[in-house]
């Protein structure tokens, strides 16, 4: 399968082409993809959201007032669920949503999304990322060339301190190391910049080594 291929500096280089990359052919892994992406998603979610009953709401032990004889509607509490301050029915409590996926699914959708990725032209290889000076408007320079628009996942082996605070402050790139690589960023943005030495890394992973 073949790459674009940059300079350090953003310009063009060449083509270059990948052995290996596993192919798929109609639907096969897509479902994996939706599963996984779905399972990320509720394994990031806190579960702590929690309301209070009117069991649980303090105050509401006298009765507001008599029974009969004022003409307004009967209550026993203020801290029913129809009065201000009162409890919630059905509200949220605290809960784990997190979802238990199979690693050979988990691997399946990490080929399935590289591959699709791949063959739209939304994965290209830059030899290295050289920030020099470090400051946000050079990086932000590189990245324009390849990518004039949309958001931008920057992939390296592992990140020099001065690439990484470049990346920061720029709204549309994203960073992450290739060993930490998911299925739901390689969905998300609208393109990926892999250094040589992440595409090395992503190759082995893609093989299951």
């Amino acid at each position: 399968m073949k790459f674009k291929l940059y300079n350090p500096d953003g310009s063009f280089a060449r083509e270059v082409e990948y052995e290996g990359i596993p192919t798929f052919e109609g639907d096969k892994g897509l479902q994996a993809v939706k599963e996984v992406v779905v399972a990320q998603a509720a394994n990031a979610r806190q579960g702590n959201a929690s309301t209070k009953t009117r069991g649980e709401v303090s105050g509401g032990g006298k009765k507001p007032w008599r029974q009969k004889g004022t003409g307004r509607a009967r209550h026993g509490s203020t801290r029913s669920p129809i009065w201000t301050g009162g409890g919630v029915v059905f509200g949220p409590k605290p809960r784990d949503y997190s979802k238990k996926i199979n690693a050979k699914v988990k691997a399946l959708a990490f080929r399935r999304a590289f591959y699709d990725r791949a063959i739209a032209g939304e994965i290209d290889i830059i030899e290295k990322l050289e920030v020099e000076p470090a400051k946000t408007k050079v990086l932000n320079g590189i990245v324009s060339k390849i990518a004039k628009s949309g958001k931008v996942l920057l992939v390296d082996e592992k990140f020099a301190e001065t690439s990484r605070r470049a990346a920061r402050n720029i709204e549309r790139i994203s960073t992450t190391e290739a060993a930490l690589l998911n299925t739901t960023e390689l969905c998300r943005y609208d393109r990926i910049l892999l250094t040589n030495s992440a595409m090395d890394t992503v190759l082995n992973r893609l093989k299951g080594a």
